[in-house]
């Protein structure tokens, strides 16, 4: 990318995200409908395509490059890993976990539903990610291939 996105603006970017898909994930589980098909599946790909260009979905090398880890750019993150993690904070399912395996007793079903949602999310983002890295090597003309 020829402009490089400032921190600000990356911050700002990742927060609505965020933000949009808590809502979606709140509408299709209101909906009890999966995040699988559209509208939903559409809308959560295009927030994917707003986190790709704000240069917010990093790969897992660019993350085992970058050892600078910011707890105040955590949200920043919206690899599939750093986006379930913020969100499961949102929700609270970070510590219902924690407090579920403390006490060795099962989650309540309204968190293991959130939990769910959560990997659907999780999947898609990291399906869409993988593809968008490699879709170059799979679209190059024949002869650049070697032919």
């Amino acid at each position: 990318m020829n402009n490089p996105v400032s921190p600000e603006v990356k911050r700002s970017v990742a927060r609505d995200i965020l933000d949009s898909i808590e809502r979606l994930i709140d509408e299709a589980q209101a909906a009890v409908r999966p995040l699988e098909i559209d509208p939903y599946r559409a809308r959560l790909f295009e927030m994917f395509v707003t986190a790709d260009g704000a240069e917010l979905v990093t790969s897992d090398e660019d993350m085992a490059v970058d050892c600078t880890f910011d707890f105040d750019l955590e949200e920043c993150d919206l690899s599939a890993d750093g986006l379930c993690r913020s969100l499961a904070r949102r929700y609270g399912l970070d510590m219902a976990a924690r407090e579920s395996a403390a006490q060795q007793s099962r989650m309540p079903p309204e968190h293991l539903e959130r939990m769910r949602l959560l990997w659907s999310v999780m999947r898609m983002w990291m399906e869409w990610a993988y593809a968008w890295r490699r879709w170059e090597e799979f679209h190059r003309p024949p002869e650049a291939i070697g032919g």
